[in-house]
């Protein structure tokens, strides 16, 4: 049974106190640090890039989940390994022609590939990277489109959740977007165990019990599923 690991997303937090941000998740019970890179292109939106993760990683030991929402990610591979990046999350929409050698220099860097896909992106397209000979070890399905925090979740994507863990019951299956205590259970039993998480964790007064409500719903759902 694959491990329930809550990632608050790092784009909700101070980033003017990140290294003190990232210490109070993780002392709340979060499992990985979810961090946004955003390249103005792939999305609108501008966000961080390898050097913040070379200094957050001064200040400490945690997986530092990548999120790479850029047109070019074979660019940041070498980067991000460098700078300490714990996984390494790409877009299949940006490497319809190049995800085989995407897998296998991530991996050669020390980091832990995973495939992301928008919400109007079938989820068909990822089952090549997943039975692949050299496999993506995580899907992140987004319920929300890609490039903004604080945007409402999209019931209808739990249908890729489902057929995902329905195909691969041991794989990583990681949600983004309008994560929360409302719409916490319907991913759970949809069968997602990797739960990313912004404003509803960094705008809680306390974060630690919307961590801990979120971590129960998945070990829950994996109890009836």
């Amino acid at each position: 049974m694959v491990k329930p690991k809550i990632a608050p997303s790092m784009l909700s937090s101070d980033f003017a106190n990140l290294a003190s941000e990232a210490e109070r998740m993780l002392h709340c019970g979060a499992d990985w640090l979810h961090m946004d890179i955003m390249d103005g292109h792939f999305v609108p939106n501008l966000t961080i890039g390898a050097p913040v993760i070379e200094s957050l990683r001064k200040h400490t030991s945690a997986y530092l989940d990548c999120h790479l929402m850029v047109s070019n990610p074979l660019d940041y591979i070498e980067p991000f390994g460098k700078a300490g990046a714990s996984g390494f999350t790409f877009h299949v929409e940006a490497s319809k022609d190049n995800w085989q050698e995407l897998i296998q220099k991530i991996k050669s860097k020390g980091m832990r590939p995973g495939v992301a896909l928008k919400p109007k992106t079938p989820i068909e397209e990822v089952y090549p990277l997943v039975e692949n000979e050299t496999p993506v070890e995580m899907v992140l399905v987004m319920t929300v489109e890609p490039g903004f925090g604080g945007q409402k979740f999209m019931p209808e994507t739990m249908d890729k959740v489902r057929a995902l863990r329905q195909k691969y019951p041991s794989l990583d299956i990681e949600v983004d977007g309008g994560l929360g205590p409302s719409t916490i259970d319907i991913a759970a039993s949809a069968g997602a165990n990797c739960i990313v998480a912004g404003s509803s964790v960094f705008g809680a007064s306390e974060p630690a019990q919307v961590i801990s409500l979120m971590r129960k719903s998945v070990e829950e759902a994996q109890k009836i599923n």
